[in-house]
């Protein structure tokens, strides 16, 4: 059995890290420990690993968090129940009445809402800033400044931001960075070898991969941090049940395949969107006139599967073209081995309206599956008139 896999490859952790044949049975594959308790050998008498209670600890969901430890290159991992209460556990571990945050100004609606709505009744500040903009991030830094909370690739405008960057500006002013790693997942960029105190993961988008689960992580280095977020998370319960995690942990073991794939045919259909007269922006960092596209090169493997582009004739011309698509389901969430195509305004990122968030009202967000691409590409030409 290997004992480190620091220095193997991303599909070779994928599939081993975590993951070793059962030592009862010998079974390949990580079994399913459907139970919520588990017997003492005499009260505190826990046996292997110290298992207790499910909410606490379940074997199937300590395997899905070391693999990821170890694709992030990380130490710690926490699963959570889903990607919105992973972001809460960070945000109420990390926060206290009175402190702020700096948010980028395009992030994913649930987040914003969360932060806005929720932890804005409970004494949390937040200052919205372009976090591709240094002097801006800078200028929004305050002494009660905590966070520094990115989405690079950003949700649903792919805005790229520079983490070293951020992370030098959180450290100096004794804040974190948190990197929410969704789009790009740890196949594509490593936040934390980049300067990032926490990753943070929707496990129900690529990493699962199938649409099939919900789930989050939080991803870190720091024992202590990873401490208090193992108190948040048994204190609230937001865990993953284990077949959600077995389901995770399966989706995981083909990460590399299907963001390759996904990158392929985003590739193909920007190619298609970019040279289409009723396509007015396309937004995709892979392309060379991005703004984020050198950043971009340098921190990330490939440029990912999602893309957004504007309609030049306007918010109903946009809501016609994802009602016409064929093979591009019309649905929230992204990331599964299907295409999905949405109308964040409406839709995902309907919590941001009349904010500095609000989204362009002809804007539409595909999450390009792994289907055939030349497909896919027919599919939006023809729903493009």
């Amino acid at each position: 059995m290997v004992d480190d896999f620091s220095a193997l490859g991303f599909e070779t952790r994928a599939i081993h890290a975590g993951q070793a044949p059962d030592p009862r049975t010998g079974a390949v594959i990580v079994p399913i420990y459907q139970t919520s308790t588990y017997a003492q050998d005499g009260v505190g008498g826990l046996r292997e690993g110290g298992y207790e209670y499910s909410r606490t600890a379940n074997p199937t969901r300590t395997a899905l968090e070391d693999a990821l430890a170890a694709l992030e290159g990380a130490r710690h991992t926490l699963a959570f129940a889903s990607g919105m209460a992973a972001t809460d556990a960070v945000l109420r571990t990390v926060l206290r009445p009175g402190d702020h945050l700096v948010l980028g100004n395009d992030a994913y609606g649930g987040t914003f809402r969360l932060i806005d709505k929720v932890l804005g009744l409970w004494g949390i500040e937040h200052t919205v800033a372009d976090l591709s903009k240094i002097d801006e991030v800078r200028a929004a830094i305050r002494p009660e400044t905590k966070l520094i909370w990115c989405e690079t690739p950003s949700n649903p405008m792919l805005g790229i931001a520079d983490i070293a960057a951020l992370g030098g500006i959180a450290h100096s002013a004794g804040a974190r960075l948190v990197i929410d790693n969704t789009f790009a997942t740890p196949y594509l960029q490593n936040p934390l070898a980049l300067g990032a105190d926490i990753v943070l993961h929707s496990t129900t988008k690529y990493i699962g991969g199938h649409s099939d689960v919900v789930g989050g992580a939080v991803v870190t280095n720091e024992d202590e941090l990873h401490e208090e977020l193992f108190f948040i998370r048994n204190a609230a319960g937001a865990v993953p049940g284990p077949f959600d995690a077995w389901l995770t942990l399966r989706g995981m073991k083909t990460l590399a395949l299907r963001m390759d794939r996904h990158s392929d045919n985003a590739e193909r259909v920007v190619e298609m969107l970019a040279a289409h007269p009723k396509v007015s922006t396309v937004y995709y960092p892979g392309l060379t006139d991005h703004a984020g596209h050198e950043i971009a090169a340098k921190q990330m493997r490939r440029f990912g599967g999602m893309v957004s582009f504007t309609h030049v004739d306007g918010e109903q011309a946009a809501l016609d073209v994802a009602a016409r698509t064929k093979l591009f389901i019309l649905a929230e969430s992204l990331g599964g081995i299907e295409s999905l195509i949405e109308h964040p305004g409406k839709m995902t990122h309907a919590s941001t309206e009349g904010s500095t968030l609000e989204v362009p009202s002809n804007l539409l967000r595909l999450s390009v599956g792994i289907e055939d691409g030349r497909d896919l590409v027919a599919d939006l030409r023809a729903a493009l008139g």
